[in-house]
């Protein structure tokens, strides 16, 4: 006979096992501190000031590398910290085991790694549990060299446009 377990059970079970895993990572870097990386940070040392709205995207979890808000309250593999956390992971892994749709998270995109803006829990469970894509709405920030770039292509496009015309 297979023992039911009831579903708050199995959240209480995840959550548990979800920050064992997160411990056993801390203890293997010798109490070394590895946190998720901070948006603020990265942006900062890309000069990523020029924003972009690209909308709502499939997002491999994989390429979830950081928070923009909470990155003490997660490990560098998104697994939780600390117990204050618990309740609303737990409220996260019970939706998805009930398979009830949730928003998607917003995403900070910064070249080919993305930071959580909201929905670090749903990004949690969706490593926990394996989840290979999510769907978020995201947000680029670009470099300003890359910005001033196009601007010139522009100004340039426009010139050659304005000598064409000239010309006919």
């Amino acid at each position: 006979m297979i023992p039911y377990m009831d579903l708050n059970e199995q959240t209480d079970r995840d959550f548990g096992s979800a920050r064992r895993r997160a411990f056993l990572r801390r203890l293997a870097r010798r109490f070394r501190d590895d946190p998720l990386p901070a948006f603020e940070d990265v942006r900062k040392s890309r000069q990523a000031y020029n924003r972009v709205r690209l909308g709502t995207r499939v997002v491999p979890v994989s390429s979830i590398v950081g928070s923009v808000g909470r990155r003490r309250d997660f490990d560098a593999s998104f697994m939780p910290l600390r117990a204050s956390a618990g309740e609303r992971w737990k409220r996260v892994d019970l939706a998805y085991h009930r398979a009830e749709d949730l928003p998607p998270v917003s995403l900070y995109k910064l070249g080919d790694s993305y930071f959580v803006l909201d929905g670090n829990h749903r990004v949690s469970v969706a490593r926990y549990h394996g989840t290979p894509t999510l769907e978020a709405v995201v947000t680029e920030f670009r470099p300003a060299a890359s910005v001033r770039h196009s601007a010139r292509g522009a100004q340039t496009l426009g010139r050659t446009t304005e000598r064409t015309r000239n010309a006919a």
